[in-house]
Protein backbone atom coordinates (compact mmCIF):
# COMPACT_ATOMS: atom_id res chain seq x y z
CA UNK A 1 0.00 0.00 0.00
CA UNK A 2 1.34 3.48 -0.83
CA UNK A 3 2.12 5.92 1.94
CA UNK A 4 1.26 8.91 -0.26
CA UNK A 5 -1.78 9.45 -2.47
CA UNK A 6 -1.53 12.35 -4.91
CA UNK A 7 -4.96 13.32 -6.14
CA UNK A 8 -7.16 16.01 -7.66
CA UNK A 9 -10.47 16.45 -9.45
CA UNK A 10 -9.87 17.44 -13.04
CA UNK A 11 -12.43 19.46 -14.96
CA UNK A 12 -12.77 16.53 -17.37
CA UNK A 13 -11.37 13.05 -17.66
CA UNK A 14 -9.41 14.09 -20.75
CA UNK A 15 -7.40 16.61 -18.74
CA UNK A 16 -4.38 14.83 -17.26
CA UNK A 17 -3.12 16.62 -14.16
CA UNK A 18 0.25 18.19 -14.94
CA UNK A 19 0.79 19.42 -11.39
CA UNK A 20 0.39 15.98 -9.81
CA UNK A 21 2.92 14.51 -12.19
CA UNK A 22 5.42 17.20 -11.28
CA UNK A 23 4.91 16.45 -7.60
CA UNK A 24 5.36 12.72 -8.07
CA UNK A 25 8.39 13.12 -10.33
CA UNK A 26 10.13 15.17 -7.63
CA UNK A 27 9.41 12.92 -4.65
CA UNK A 28 12.87 11.40 -4.98
CA UNK A 29 13.23 8.22 -2.87
CA UNK A 30 9.59 8.53 -1.83
CA UNK A 31 8.28 8.19 -5.39
CA UNK A 32 7.89 4.42 -5.14
CA UNK A 33 5.88 4.95 -1.95
CA UNK A 34 3.33 7.10 -3.78
CA UNK A 35 0.42 6.61 -6.15
CA UNK A 36 -1.35 9.06 -8.41
CA UNK A 37 -5.15 9.00 -8.40
CA UNK A 38 -7.02 11.29 -10.77
CA UNK A 39 -10.74 11.94 -10.72
CA UNK A 40 -13.02 14.52 -12.31
CA UNK A 41 -15.69 16.84 -11.00
CA UNK A 42 -18.51 14.75 -12.46
CA UNK A 43 -17.79 11.94 -9.99
CA UNK A 44 -19.42 11.63 -6.57
CA UNK A 45 -17.14 12.59 -3.73
CA UNK A 46 -18.09 9.46 -1.76
CA UNK A 47 -16.85 7.30 -4.64
CA UNK A 48 -13.65 9.32 -4.80
CA UNK A 49 -13.18 8.96 -1.07
CA UNK A 50 -13.71 5.20 -1.31
CA UNK A 51 -10.96 4.89 -3.90
CA UNK A 52 -8.53 6.99 -1.83
CA UNK A 53 -9.19 5.11 1.40
CA UNK A 54 -8.78 1.77 -0.35
CA UNK A 55 -5.08 2.65 -0.69
CA UNK A 56 -4.73 3.13 3.09
CA UNK A 57 -2.44 6.15 2.72
CA UNK A 58 -0.73 8.05 5.51
CA UNK A 59 -0.65 11.27 3.46
CA UNK A 60 -3.12 12.63 0.91
CA UNK A 61 -1.97 15.51 -1.27
CA UNK A 62 -4.88 17.29 -2.94
CA UNK A 63 -4.65 19.86 -5.76
CA UNK A 64 -7.29 22.60 -5.38
CA UNK A 65 -8.28 24.85 -8.27
CA UNK A 66 -11.09 27.26 -8.99
CA UNK A 67 -13.01 24.63 -10.98
CA UNK A 68 -12.90 21.96 -8.24
CA UNK A 69 -12.97 24.03 -5.04
CA UNK A 70 -16.53 23.03 -4.11
CA UNK A 71 -16.21 19.25 -4.45
CA UNK A 72 -12.71 19.36 -2.93
CA UNK A 73 -14.16 20.97 0.20
CA UNK A 74 -16.81 18.26 0.41
CA UNK A 75 -14.16 15.57 -0.09
CA UNK A 76 -11.98 17.00 2.67
CA UNK A 77 -14.91 17.20 5.06
CA UNK A 78 -15.72 13.55 4.47
CA UNK A 79 -12.09 12.45 4.69
CA UNK A 80 -11.50 14.15 8.01
CA UNK A 81 -14.70 12.74 9.50
CA UNK A 82 -13.80 9.18 8.56
CA UNK A 83 -10.02 9.22 8.86
CA UNK A 84 -8.76 12.20 10.88
CA UNK A 85 -5.41 10.45 11.26
CA UNK A 86 -4.58 10.80 7.56
CA UNK A 87 -2.35 13.83 6.99
CA UNK A 88 -4.13 16.08 4.49
CA UNK A 89 -1.89 18.39 2.45
CA UNK A 90 -3.44 20.99 0.15
CA UNK A 91 -1.81 22.85 -2.72
CA UNK A 92 -2.78 24.69 -5.88
CA UNK A 93 -3.79 28.24 -6.88
CA UNK A 94 -7.10 28.27 -4.99
CA UNK A 95 -5.42 27.69 -1.62
CA UNK A 96 -2.27 29.71 -2.24
CA UNK A 97 -3.94 32.95 -1.12
CA UNK A 98 -6.42 33.97 1.57
CA UNK A 99 -5.81 30.68 3.39
CA UNK A 100 -7.12 32.13 6.66
CA UNK A 101 -10.52 32.73 5.06
CA UNK A 102 -11.14 29.23 3.70
CA UNK A 103 -12.87 26.34 5.45
CA UNK A 104 -10.95 23.83 3.35
CA UNK A 105 -7.67 25.21 4.69
CA UNK A 106 -8.93 24.91 8.25
CA UNK A 107 -9.59 21.21 7.66
CA UNK A 108 -6.14 20.54 6.24
CA UNK A 109 -3.10 19.54 8.24
CA UNK A 110 -0.81 21.50 5.92
CA UNK A 111 -1.21 23.96 3.07
CA UNK A 112 1.62 24.58 0.63
CA UNK A 113 1.28 27.90 -1.19
CA UNK A 114 3.02 28.58 -4.49
CA UNK A 115 4.94 26.02 -6.55
CA UNK A 116 5.07 22.92 -4.36
CA UNK A 117 7.26 20.68 -6.57
CA UNK A 118 10.07 20.42 -4.00
CA UNK A 119 8.31 21.58 -0.85
CA UNK A 120 5.80 18.72 -0.99
CA UNK A 121 8.57 16.10 -1.09
CA UNK A 122 10.32 17.71 1.86
CA UNK A 123 7.10 17.84 3.88
CA UNK A 124 6.29 14.18 3.14
CA UNK A 125 9.76 13.10 4.24
CA UNK A 126 9.30 14.93 7.54
CA UNK A 127 5.81 13.53 8.16
CA UNK A 128 6.80 9.95 7.37
CA UNK A 129 9.81 10.30 9.71
CA UNK A 130 7.45 11.52 12.47
CA UNK A 131 8.99 15.01 12.39
CA UNK A 132 5.92 17.05 11.53
CA UNK A 133 6.59 20.77 11.03
CA UNK A 134 5.02 23.18 13.47
CA UNK A 135 4.02 25.60 10.69
CA UNK A 136 0.75 24.73 8.97
CA UNK A 137 0.97 27.08 5.96
CA UNK A 138 4.22 26.51 4.09
CA UNK A 139 5.21 29.16 1.52
CA UNK A 140 7.15 27.42 -1.24
CA UNK A 141 9.82 29.47 -2.99
CA UNK A 142 9.70 29.30 -6.83
CA UNK A 143 12.17 26.55 -7.76
CA UNK A 144 14.68 26.87 -10.55
CA UNK A 145 14.04 24.49 -13.40
CA UNK A 146 17.53 23.07 -13.06
CA UNK A 147 16.54 21.70 -9.63
CA UNK A 148 13.43 19.92 -10.93
CA UNK A 149 12.99 16.50 -12.45
CA UNK A 150 10.74 16.84 -15.50
CA UNK A 151 7.59 14.70 -15.28
CA UNK A 152 6.98 13.56 -18.85
CA UNK A 153 7.86 9.90 -18.23
CA UNK A 154 4.86 9.76 -15.91
CA UNK A 155 2.43 10.15 -18.79
CA UNK A 156 1.25 6.62 -19.53
CA UNK A 157 0.72 5.33 -23.05
CA UNK A 158 -3.01 5.57 -22.37
CA UNK A 159 -2.59 9.24 -21.37
CA UNK A 160 -0.75 10.03 -24.58
CA UNK A 161 -3.34 8.28 -26.71
CA UNK A 162 -6.52 9.54 -25.07
CA UNK A 163 -5.87 12.62 -22.93
CA UNK A 164 -4.48 16.14 -23.19
CA UNK A 165 -0.73 16.09 -22.55
CA UNK A 166 0.50 19.34 -21.06
CA UNK A 167 4.09 20.52 -21.37
CA UNK A 168 5.89 23.65 -20.24
CA UNK A 169 9.10 25.26 -21.39
CA UNK A 170 8.93 28.17 -18.95
CA UNK A 171 7.19 29.42 -15.82
CA UNK A 172 6.28 32.89 -14.68
CA UNK A 173 5.06 36.07 -16.32
CA UNK A 174 6.71 39.50 -16.50
CA UNK A 175 3.41 41.37 -16.77
CA UNK A 176 1.18 42.72 -14.00
CA UNK A 177 -2.36 42.26 -15.31
CA UNK A 178 -4.46 42.53 -12.16
CA UNK A 179 -7.10 39.94 -13.03
CA UNK A 180 -4.48 37.17 -13.31
CA UNK A 181 -2.53 35.27 -10.65
CA UNK A 182 0.38 35.00 -13.05
CA UNK A 183 1.01 38.67 -12.28
CA UNK A 184 2.32 37.44 -8.92
CA UNK A 185 4.42 34.68 -10.47
CA UNK A 186 7.86 36.14 -11.08
CA UNK A 187 10.51 35.81 -12.30
CA UNK A 188 10.20 34.03 -15.64
CA UNK A 189 12.27 30.85 -15.64
CA UNK A 190 13.09 28.71 -18.67
CA UNK A 191 13.53 24.96 -18.60
CA UNK A 192 17.03 23.70 -19.51
CA UNK A 193 16.57 23.67 -23.28
CA UNK A 194 18.51 20.52 -24.17
CA UNK A 195 16.85 18.47 -21.45
CA UNK A 196 13.41 19.81 -22.35
CA UNK A 197 13.82 19.03 -26.06
CA UNK A 198 15.09 15.57 -25.20
CA UNK A 199 11.88 14.99 -23.24
CA UNK A 200 9.80 16.26 -26.16
CA UNK A 201 11.61 13.83 -28.45
CA UNK A 202 10.71 11.07 -26.03
CA UNK A 203 7.02 12.01 -26.23
CA UNK A 204 7.18 12.11 -30.03
CA UNK A 205 8.83 8.70 -30.07
CA UNK A 206 5.99 7.38 -27.91
CA UNK A 207 3.42 8.63 -30.40
CA UNK A 208 2.23 11.93 -28.93
CA UNK A 209 0.90 14.21 -31.68
CA UNK A 210 -0.79 17.01 -29.73
CA UNK A 211 1.29 19.18 -27.40
CA UNK A 212 -0.37 21.80 -25.21
CA UNK A 213 2.17 24.28 -23.84
CA UNK A 214 1.02 25.94 -20.62
CA UNK A 215 3.67 28.68 -20.68
CA UNK A 216 2.06 32.07 -20.02
CA UNK A 217 4.43 33.91 -22.37
CA UNK A 218 5.87 31.44 -24.85
CA UNK A 219 7.25 34.14 -27.16
CA UNK A 220 8.88 36.23 -24.44
CA UNK A 221 12.41 34.99 -25.22
CA UNK A 222 12.97 35.02 -28.97
CA UNK A 223 15.99 32.63 -29.08
CA UNK A 224 14.24 30.17 -26.73
CA UNK A 225 10.93 30.12 -28.60
CA UNK A 226 12.68 29.89 -31.98
CA UNK A 227 14.64 26.85 -30.83
CA UNK A 228 11.46 25.05 -29.78
CA UNK A 229 9.57 25.92 -32.96
CA UNK A 230 12.52 24.81 -35.10
CA UNK A 231 12.66 21.54 -33.17
CA UNK A 232 9.05 20.72 -34.02
CA UNK A 233 9.28 22.02 -37.57
CA UNK A 234 12.22 19.71 -38.25
CA UNK A 235 10.13 16.78 -36.99
CA UNK A 236 6.79 17.74 -38.48
CA UNK A 237 4.51 15.07 -39.88
CA UNK A 238 0.74 15.27 -40.58
CA UNK A 239 -1.33 15.34 -37.41
CA UNK A 240 1.19 17.22 -35.29
CA UNK A 241 -0.60 19.96 -33.32
CA UNK A 242 1.02 22.55 -31.06
CA UNK A 243 -0.81 24.93 -28.72
CA UNK A 244 1.00 28.03 -27.41
CA UNK A 245 -0.11 30.99 -25.31
CA UNK A 246 1.42 34.07 -26.92
CA UNK A 247 2.06 37.68 -26.00
CA UNK A 248 -0.17 39.33 -28.63
CA UNK A 249 1.96 42.37 -29.48
CA UNK A 250 5.33 40.58 -29.69
CA UNK A 251 5.91 38.80 -32.98
CA UNK A 252 9.20 39.92 -34.58
CA UNK A 253 10.14 38.94 -38.11
CA UNK A 254 12.58 36.25 -36.96
CA UNK A 255 9.65 34.45 -35.31
CA UNK A 256 7.25 35.18 -38.14
CA UNK A 257 9.58 33.48 -40.59
CA UNK A 258 9.39 30.19 -38.68
CA UNK A 259 5.64 30.40 -38.12
CA UNK A 260 5.00 30.78 -41.86
CA UNK A 261 6.60 27.43 -42.50
CA UNK A 262 4.17 25.35 -40.47
CA UNK A 263 1.27 23.79 -42.43
CA UNK A 264 -2.31 25.04 -41.90
CA UNK A 265 -3.81 23.85 -38.63
CA UNK A 266 -0.54 22.61 -37.14
CA UNK A 267 -0.42 25.38 -34.54
CA UNK A 268 -2.90 27.17 -32.32
CA UNK A 269 -2.01 30.46 -30.66
CA UNK A 270 -4.01 31.47 -27.62
CA UNK A 271 -3.84 35.25 -27.60
CA UNK A 272 -4.97 37.15 -24.53
CA UNK A 273 -6.41 40.39 -25.90
CA UNK A 274 -8.83 40.86 -22.95
CA UNK A 275 -9.80 44.46 -23.88
CA UNK A 276 -9.03 47.09 -26.51
CA UNK A 277 -10.09 49.90 -24.18
CA UNK A 278 -6.87 51.75 -23.36
CA UNK A 279 -8.25 53.38 -20.21
CA UNK A 280 -9.29 49.96 -18.88
CA UNK A 281 -5.91 48.52 -19.85
CA UNK A 282 -4.16 51.21 -17.82
CA UNK A 283 -6.56 50.71 -14.89
CA UNK A 284 -5.73 46.99 -14.61
CA UNK A 285 -1.99 47.47 -15.27
CA UNK A 286 -2.07 45.72 -18.63
CA UNK A 287 0.65 46.77 -21.08
CA UNK A 288 -0.52 46.20 -24.64
CA UNK A 289 0.19 47.90 -27.96
CA UNK A 290 -3.18 47.58 -29.69
CA UNK A 291 -1.91 48.64 -33.11
CA UNK A 292 0.92 46.13 -33.06
CA UNK A 293 -1.47 43.46 -31.77
CA UNK A 294 -3.79 44.10 -34.72
CA UNK A 295 -0.88 43.92 -37.15
CA UNK A 296 0.25 40.60 -35.67
CA UNK A 297 -3.22 39.08 -35.85
CA UNK A 298 -3.58 40.26 -39.45
CA UNK A 299 -0.28 38.61 -40.28
CA UNK A 300 -1.29 35.35 -38.64
CA UNK A 301 -4.58 35.20 -40.54
CA UNK A 302 -3.27 36.35 -43.92
CA UNK A 303 0.19 34.81 -44.08
CA UNK A 304 0.08 31.66 -41.93
CA UNK A 305 -2.03 28.62 -41.17
CA UNK A 306 -2.11 29.30 -37.43
CA UNK A 307 -5.45 28.80 -35.69
CA UNK A 308 -5.97 31.89 -33.51
CA UNK A 309 -7.92 31.58 -30.26
CA UNK A 310 -8.30 35.06 -28.78
CA UNK A 311 -9.61 35.93 -25.32
CA UNK A 312 -11.82 38.87 -24.29
CA UNK A 313 -13.02 39.49 -20.74
CA UNK A 314 -16.50 40.75 -19.85
CA UNK A 315 -16.81 42.87 -16.70
CA UNK A 316 -13.43 44.55 -16.30
CA UNK A 317 -13.65 47.59 -13.99
CA UNK A 318 -15.10 50.55 -15.84
CA UNK A 319 -15.75 48.80 -19.16
CA UNK A 320 -19.38 49.08 -20.24
CA UNK A 321 -21.17 46.99 -22.84
CA UNK A 322 -20.61 49.54 -25.62
CA UNK A 323 -16.87 49.39 -25.07
CA UNK A 324 -16.89 45.59 -24.96
CA UNK A 325 -19.01 45.45 -28.13
CA UNK A 326 -16.55 47.70 -29.95
CA UNK A 327 -13.64 45.51 -28.90
CA UNK A 328 -15.47 42.34 -29.91
CA UNK A 329 -16.27 43.67 -33.36
CA UNK A 330 -12.70 44.89 -33.81
CA UNK A 331 -11.30 41.51 -32.87
CA UNK A 332 -13.70 39.64 -35.15
CA UNK A 333 -12.77 41.93 -38.05
CA UNK A 334 -9.17 40.73 -37.67
CA UNK A 335 -10.32 37.27 -38.73
CA UNK A 336 -9.50 35.17 -35.68
CA UNK A 337 -11.09 31.73 -35.73
CA UNK A 338 -12.19 31.74 -32.09
CA UNK A 339 -13.11 34.48 -29.63
CA UNK A 340 -13.36 33.12 -26.12
CA UNK A 341 -15.66 35.45 -24.20
CA UNK A 342 -14.72 35.04 -20.55
CA UNK A 343 -16.58 36.45 -17.56
CA UNK A 344 -14.30 38.26 -15.10
CA UNK A 345 -13.48 36.23 -11.99
CA UNK A 346 -12.03 37.57 -8.77
CA UNK A 347 -9.34 34.97 -8.25
CA UNK A 348 -8.10 34.69 -4.69
CA UNK A 349 -5.07 36.92 -4.30
CA UNK A 350 -5.50 38.74 -7.62
CA UNK A 351 -4.94 42.52 -7.35
CA UNK A 352 -8.16 43.22 -9.30
CA UNK A 353 -9.90 43.39 -5.91
CA UNK A 354 -8.50 46.87 -5.30
CA UNK A 355 -11.12 48.27 -7.74
CA UNK A 356 -14.15 46.84 -5.91
CA UNK A 357 -15.27 50.00 -4.13
CA UNK A 358 -14.57 52.53 -6.89
CA UNK A 359 -16.29 50.54 -9.64
CA UNK A 360 -19.00 48.80 -7.62
CA UNK A 361 -17.63 45.34 -8.36
CA UNK A 362 -19.83 42.58 -6.89
CA UNK A 363 -18.66 38.98 -7.31
CA UNK A 364 -20.22 35.62 -6.55
CA UNK A 365 -19.24 34.42 -3.05
CA UNK A 366 -18.16 30.91 -4.10
CA UNK A 367 -15.96 29.55 -6.88
CA UNK A 368 -15.66 30.53 -9.70
CA UNK A 369 -16.27 34.01 -8.17
CA UNK A 370 -17.70 35.53 -11.36
CA UNK A 371 -18.66 39.19 -11.55
CA UNK A 372 -22.37 39.70 -10.82
CA UNK A 373 -22.62 43.43 -11.40
CA UNK A 374 -20.59 46.61 -11.50
CA UNK A 375 -21.23 50.31 -11.92
CA UNK A 376 -20.58 49.82 -15.66
CA UNK A 377 -22.73 46.69 -16.17
CA UNK A 378 -25.79 45.70 -14.20
CA UNK A 379 -26.73 42.12 -13.37
CA UNK A 380 -29.27 41.85 -16.21
CA UNK A 381 -26.70 42.84 -18.84
CA UNK A 382 -24.10 40.46 -17.42
CA UNK A 383 -26.63 37.64 -17.59
CA UNK A 384 -27.23 38.42 -21.26
CA UNK A 385 -23.48 38.36 -21.85
CA UNK A 386 -23.12 35.02 -20.07
CA UNK A 387 -25.61 33.59 -22.53
CA UNK A 388 -23.79 35.37 -25.35
CA UNK A 389 -20.52 33.67 -24.32
CA UNK A 390 -22.08 30.20 -24.21
CA UNK A 391 -23.86 30.50 -27.55
CA UNK A 392 -20.84 32.07 -29.27
CA UNK A 393 -18.72 29.15 -28.15
CA UNK A 394 -21.37 26.65 -29.25
CA UNK A 395 -22.09 28.13 -32.68
CA UNK A 396 -19.04 30.17 -33.71
CA UNK A 397 -15.98 28.84 -31.91
CA UNK A 398 -17.04 25.28 -32.70
CA UNK A 399 -16.45 25.93 -36.40
CA UNK A 400 -19.83 24.42 -37.22
CA UNK A 401 -21.38 27.53 -38.85
CA UNK A 402 -18.61 29.53 -40.50
CA UNK A 403 -20.71 30.25 -43.61
CA UNK A 404 -24.09 30.77 -41.91
CA UNK A 405 -23.24 33.10 -39.04
CA UNK A 406 -22.23 36.13 -41.18
CA UNK A 407 -25.85 36.26 -42.37
CA UNK A 408 -26.69 37.48 -38.87
CA UNK A 409 -24.86 40.76 -39.22
CA UNK A 410 -24.03 41.51 -42.87
CA UNK A 411 -23.09 45.23 -42.66
CA UNK A 412 -24.15 45.64 -39.04
CA UNK A 413 -22.33 45.09 -35.74
CA UNK A 414 -21.60 41.38 -35.23
CA UNK A 415 -21.78 41.79 -31.47
CA UNK A 416 -25.18 43.47 -31.32
CA UNK A 417 -26.56 41.23 -34.06
CA UNK A 418 -25.51 38.05 -32.30
CA UNK A 419 -26.79 39.38 -28.96
CA UNK A 420 -30.17 39.95 -30.60
CA UNK A 421 -30.17 36.30 -31.68
CA UNK A 422 -29.18 35.22 -28.15
CA UNK A 423 -32.00 37.27 -26.63
CA UNK A 424 -34.44 35.66 -29.08
CA UNK A 425 -33.28 32.19 -28.08
CA UNK A 426 -33.69 33.05 -24.41
CA UNK A 427 -37.15 34.52 -24.93
CA UNK A 428 -38.19 31.28 -26.63
CA UNK A 429 -37.04 29.23 -23.66
CA UNK A 430 -34.06 27.71 -25.43
CA UNK A 431 -31.35 26.40 -23.14
CA UNK A 432 -27.70 27.14 -23.97
CA UNK A 433 -26.29 23.64 -23.58
CA UNK A 434 -26.96 20.14 -24.86
CA UNK A 435 -28.41 21.35 -28.18
CA UNK A 436 -28.09 18.83 -31.01
CA UNK A 437 -26.38 20.06 -34.17
CA UNK A 438 -29.57 19.72 -36.22
CA UNK A 439 -31.45 21.86 -33.69
CA UNK A 440 -28.69 24.47 -33.77
CA UNK A 441 -29.01 24.64 -37.55
CA UNK A 442 -32.81 24.83 -37.39
CA UNK A 443 -32.79 27.67 -34.86
CA UNK A 444 -30.31 29.67 -36.91
CA UNK A 445 -32.34 29.13 -40.08
CA UNK A 446 -35.59 30.13 -38.39
CA UNK A 447 -34.17 33.31 -36.89
CA UNK A 448 -32.46 34.37 -40.11
CA UNK A 449 -35.41 33.74 -42.40
CA UNK A 450 -38.34 34.65 -40.14
CA UNK A 451 -36.99 37.31 -37.79
CA UNK A 452 -34.44 38.91 -40.14
CA UNK A 453 -36.20 38.12 -43.45
CA UNK A 454 -33.07 36.76 -45.09
CA UNK A 455 -33.56 34.90 -48.41
CA UNK A 456 -34.44 31.29 -47.40
CA UNK A 457 -32.75 29.58 -50.35
CA UNK A 458 -29.47 31.45 -49.82
CA UNK A 459 -29.44 30.82 -46.09
CA UNK A 460 -30.43 27.17 -46.53
CA UNK A 461 -27.56 26.55 -48.94
CA UNK A 462 -25.04 27.84 -46.43
CA UNK A 463 -26.66 26.03 -43.51
CA UNK A 464 -26.47 22.79 -45.53
CA UNK A 465 -22.80 23.38 -46.36
CA UNK A 466 -22.05 24.04 -42.70
CA UNK A 467 -24.10 21.09 -41.51
CA UNK A 468 -21.87 18.76 -43.50
CA UNK A 469 -18.71 20.34 -42.10
CA UNK A 470 -18.83 18.07 -39.08
CA UNK A 471 -19.27 14.95 -41.23
CA UNK A 472 -23.10 14.84 -41.19
CA UNK A 473 -24.89 13.76 -44.38
CA UNK A 474 -28.50 13.34 -43.21
CA UNK A 475 -30.80 15.94 -44.78
CA UNK A 476 -32.80 17.89 -42.15
CA UNK A 477 -36.48 18.25 -43.01
CA UNK A 478 -36.48 22.05 -42.62
CA UNK A 479 -33.83 22.29 -45.34
CA UNK A 480 -35.47 19.76 -47.69
CA UNK A 481 -38.52 22.03 -47.73
CA UNK A 482 -36.42 24.85 -49.23
CA UNK A 483 -33.63 23.22 -51.22
CA UNK A 484 -34.48 21.06 -54.21
CA UNK A 485 -30.85 20.06 -54.70
CA UNK A 486 -28.89 18.96 -51.63
CA UNK A 487 -25.69 17.36 -52.87
CA UNK A 488 -23.57 15.64 -50.25
CA UNK A 489 -20.07 17.07 -50.19
CA UNK A 490 -17.16 14.67 -50.34
CA UNK A 491 -15.93 13.76 -46.91
CA UNK A 492 -13.07 15.84 -45.61
CA UNK A 493 -9.78 14.04 -45.48
CA UNK A 494 -8.81 13.17 -41.92
CA UNK A 495 -6.16 15.59 -40.65
CA UNK A 496 -5.34 14.09 -37.28
CA UNK A 497 -5.95 17.54 -35.76
CA UNK A 498 -8.43 18.24 -32.94
CA UNK A 499 -11.91 18.25 -34.47
CA UNK A 500 -12.73 21.80 -33.36
CA UNK A 501 -9.67 23.24 -35.07
CA UNK A 502 -10.05 21.01 -38.12
CA UNK A 503 -13.57 22.35 -38.77
CA UNK A 504 -12.14 25.85 -39.16
CA UNK A 505 -9.88 24.75 -42.02
CA UNK A 506 -11.20 25.68 -45.50
CA UNK A 507 -13.13 22.94 -47.28
CA UNK A 508 -14.45 22.51 -50.80
CA UNK A 509 -17.86 23.76 -49.67
CA UNK A 510 -16.32 27.11 -48.71
CA UNK A 511 -15.77 27.97 -52.39
CA UNK A 512 -18.69 28.53 -54.72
Amino acid sequence: MPDIVLTTLNARYAHASFGLRYLQANLGPLQNRSVLMEFDISQRTTDILEAILSASPRIVGLGVYIWNAGPCLELCQQLKRLRPDIVLVLGGPEVSHETDQQEICRLADFVITGEADLAFAELCAQVLANRRPLIKVIAAAPPEFSSLKLPYDLYTDHDLAHRVAYVEASRGCPFKCEFCLSSLDVPVRNAPLDEFLSQMQGLLDRGLRQFKFVDRTFNLSLPFSRSILQFFLDRYSPGLFLHFEMIPDRLPEALRDLIRRFPPGAMQFEVGVQTFNEAVQARISRRQDNARLADNLTFLRNDTGVHVHADLIVGLPGEDVESFASGFDRLLSLGVQEIQVGILKRLRGAPIARHDAEWGMVYGPVAPYEILESSAMDFAMLQRLRRFARYWDLLANSGNFTKTLPHLWKNESPFWSFLKFVDWLHQHGQRSYGIALQDQARLLFEFLTVELSREPAVVAADVWADYQRGGRSDRPAFLRAVLTDMPVASRRQATGLPSRQARHLPSSSDVR
